[in-house]
């Protein structure tokens, strides 16, 4: 499978390495050989090669700060020129979060799309904003659309439900969708007033230096936007639905719930009620005894209630470059028939 890699910092660079790593295990396990033709990124530079990349040389000009294009045949046009004009199987759309116009990753989607060309995005833009629309181009042009690192990174949920619970009928999903807030909110419970605890979210690389999309909870109501339309089948935007961030919750609040057996999680959820769908992201009390309370640090979780199976709740990281990079990975084997 020949590939076109659309960003390649962070997300870009884990999906390459992954790439690298699992190479054998791919081929002989599963009869894949990945081929990387093309990498474009607006600041180290864009390239391609027929005959594949050199993803080591890659990643190695891009730790010494060096440009992609030192390593010859270089890209002149931009991504969106790159996936019209590059030969390829797949484009992993892995570019910058544009949350208020989904650009330009929608673009770029777009244009792959219309080609018959399979893409996976880790970009929750295009998403939350076009899913539809984006979902019938790949209908009409043949081509698979996948998604899994929109919502809990490699955390396996999207997958999860459109294969593994296929079956069963939805009723609502709630849960952790973004690390930052449960770290500020955890090492709050341990005694750190919210700025204190934000700082430390900030020198640990989970929060940038202006937060807000992470503590006024415009991150986790992107993710759940995407479930109400991936998952429910709604036709919704972000706006539509009610969101309130954590800045309000004080170290008092915290200790009162905690005397009464809860515990503060900002709780991103989607349900049906009376036939409509509905979406919220809030700062919620839950009760000890259930398994998000027990959610702890960066870690996000989300609990799915079935008619046939229960209550599944799926635990593991919501970011960082290797899970997130081998989200892309997953969609890209699903792409290829793997299962």
């Amino acid at each position: 499978m020949r590939l076109i890699l659309l960003g390649f910092g962070t997300v870009g660079q884990g999906l390459a390495e992954l790439i690298l790593q699992k190479q054998s295990i791919l081929k002989d396990r599963h009869g894949l050989a990945l081929q990387v033709v093309g990498i474009s990124d607006m600041l180290k530079g864009s390239i391609t090669n027929p005959a594949g990349i050199d993803l080591s040389a890659a990643l190695d000009k891009v730790k010494k700060g060096k440009p992609l294009t030192e390593l010859g045949a270089a890209f002149s046009g931009n991504a969106l020129a790159m996936v019209e004009s590059v030969d390829a199987d797949m484009v992993a759309e892995m570019t910058y979060t544009d949350i208020k116009t989904g650009e330009p990753a929608t673009s770029h989607i777009k244009a792959a799309l219309k080609k018959g060309m399979h893409v996976t995005t880790t970009n929750k833009g295009p998403l939350a904003l076009h899913y539809h629309e984006l979902a019938k181009l790949a209908k009409a042009g043949g081509a698979k659309f996948y998604y899994e690192g929109t919502v809990m990174s490699g955390t396996p949920v999207l997958n999860l439900v459109r294969e593994t619970l296929a079956g069963c009928q939805i009723t609502e999903m709630k849960g952790i969708l973004n690390g930052t807030t449960n770290y500020i909110l955890t090492r709050m419970e341990e005694g750190l007033s919210y700025e204190d605890a934000l700082k430390k979210a900030q020198e640990l690389g989970y929060a940038e230096a202006v937060p807000d999309a992470d503590v006024l909870g415009w991150d986790a109501l992107a993710k759940v936007t995407i479930l109400a339309n991936t998952v429910f089948g709604a036709d919704r935007k972000p706006a539509d639905f009610p969101c309130k961030g954590i800045t309000e919750i004080t170290s008092s609040a915290i200790s009162a719930a905690k005397s009464r057996g809860k515990r503060f999680k900002l709780i991103g959820r989607v349900w049906r009620e009376g036939g409509e769908v509905k979406g919220s992201v809030g700062p919620q009390e839950v009760d000890l005894s259930h398994p998000l309370a027990g959610i702890m640090g960066a870690t996000n979780a989300v609990t799915i209630t079935t008619d046939a199976v229960g209550e599944v709740t799926v635990i593991g990281p919501g970011a960082g470059r290797t899970p997130t990079g081998y989200s892309a990975l997953i969609d890209i084997l699903a792409a290829g028939g793997v299962r």
